[in-house]
């Protein structure tokens, strides 16, 4: 058994490899310039966020390479770290961001017929819209079924720093996910876990609580009172395909919605959220805490019907102060008539837009290579598009915003097609985005080396405490 599973990470990093030599290929597919990677080439990065770091894609045009950071009178020069990659330290990138709109760096080198040249010229825009401190993510392996080690990490985007809040060493090897924060802070929190430690926990006013509801509560939305927490109870299962290009297919047998009470720990929810005739699912509250978005889809026999079950975006009105739904149900997109299936709706701190992934069929879009990334004006009659600025040719999914509506995230399969990585992209509170950019790492060669993916990126202001 050892000897197969060996057999089996060994071929997902040939396979991983072999990805990454095509980058250029799928760049140019994406309109990029190939030849530094990741592409930071006309981005806007926000002034507080730790220094971009790239890679030269080939290795043959340049020797002896530096990278001049520019902004203003103030210069910095950056060598090559000896592997084709550019670091400019982090007090010598914020020297630059602390002032600058515009950041130029231009690659310098030696080409092979020795002559010193001017390889490429990139431009970075500083944004005065500062981004959150902090990003919670799960990582994982992409191959679920043989995964061995995961955990949720936090990771500071001021500097490069990353730490474990929890690790599946700690549970007897069991799986860790659905992680979510109240307001964005890091000490109003939800988790789920499974096998030994099987459960809900909830962290609030500095106690951690455990539940063991039946089924598992999963897919949490925090309501902006902190006093109620929604979730989906879903009886969830996996197959793989052998011949579909989506490896994996995620679907439920079944699903509600159900409302938990975080001062009496007892839920409630009504009829319109647990009908036997739908599967409702993916919750999300409203910034006002008085309506709760959700995906519903007609129930269908599963898993022989897996292909046929659609979710349209509906909503619900929601009293606060009684904790009473309202009896009427709003669809804001139809699957009937628009077609296709949406997932992960997540309002704007603002309560104005409403952005959810767009795939063929299902609910677990993070598995569909055509999943793409869509947004409904609320306020501007539902007025819904998909969002050109940030879709790939790859799975484009598990979004949030930050705490000031100005910056989203997002994980895509855009690089190799195989692991879920973090782009974050700038929003001008008017419909429009820039250019997404890959998370800043240490290392430039950061995507080659982890052999994980980035599930459910979170933004918070203050750090997490270990659990």
């Amino acid at each position: 058994m050892r000897r197969t599973i060996s057999s089996i990470l060994f071929l997902t990093i040939l396979i991983s490899l072999a990805a990454c030599s095509q980058q250029e290929r799928k760049a140019k597919a994406l309109g990029i310039d190939a030849s530094t990677f990741p592409d930071y080439n006309d981005v806007t990065m926000p002034c507080n966020i730790a220094p971009p770091t790239f890679i030269l894609t080939d290795e043959s045009m340049l020797h002896d390479a530096i990278a001049i950071f520019e902004a203003g009178s103030t210069k910095h020069i950056v060598e090559s770290d000896g592997e084709r990659g550019f670091c400019i330290s982090e007090a010598d990138w914020h020297s630059l961001t602390s002032h600058a709109t515009d950041i130029s760096v231009r690659i310098q080198g030696t080409n092979p017929s020795g002559e010193w040249v001017e390889y490429n010229t990139q431009k970075i825009h500083i944004s005065r819209d500062s981004i959150d401190n902090f990003l919670t993510y799960r990582l994982v392996e992409p191959g679920y079924e043989v995964w061995g080690e995961m955990g949720i990490y936090q990771r500071d985007l001021q500097t490069y720093e990353e730490r474990a809040i929890i690790t599946n060493d700690k549970t007897d090897g069991g799986c860790i996910n659905c992680h979510s924060y109240c307001n964005y802070d890091a000490e109003t929190m939800s988790l789920h876990m499974r096998k030994t430690c099987a459960g809900t926990y909830i962290r609030k006013d500095g106690t951690d609580t455990r539940l063991q509801p039946q089924p598992s509560l999963v897919y949490p939305s925090w309501h902006p009172t902190g006093k109620y927490i929604a979730y989906s109870q879903n009886d969830t299962k996996q197959l793989f395909h052998t011949t579909s290009r989506n490896r994996i297919e995620v679907f439920d047998y079944s699903s509600d919605i159900v409302v938990l009470n975080t001062e009496t720990m007892q839920t409630f929810s009504c009829p319109q959220l647990t009908s036997g005739a739908s599967f409702e699912t993916f919750p999300s509250w409203s910034p006002d805490g008085r309506t709760l978005y959700f995906c519903s889809a007609d129930s269908v026999a599963m898993p022989a019907q897996y292909d046929e079950a659609c979710y349209s975006l509906c909503s619900i009105a929601f009293d606060p102060h009684t904790g009473i739904f309202d009896t009427k149900v709003d669809t804001l997109y139809n699957v009937k008539r628009e077609g296709g299936s949406i997932s992960f709706p997540r309002v704007s701190p603002d309560g104005r837009y409403l952005m959810f992934t767009h795939h063929a069929y299902g609910n677990f879009s993070i598995w569909h290579h055509e999943a793409d990334l869509w947004m409904i004006d609320l306020q501007a009659n539902g007025f819904t598009c998909p969002l050109v600025a940030l879709n790939s040719p790859d799975t484009d999914s598990y979004h949030s915003w930050s705490s000031n509506g100005k910056w989203v995230i997002f994980s895509s399969r855009r690089i190799d097609g195989l692991y879920t990585r973090p782009f974050i992209a700038h929003f001008d509170g008017k419909g429009h985005f820039s250019k997404p950019f890959y998370l800043p790492q240490n290392r430039a060669d950061h995507h080659q080396r982890l052999m994980k993916s980035y599930n459910i990126p979170e933004f918070t202001r203050n750090a997490t405490r270990e659990w």
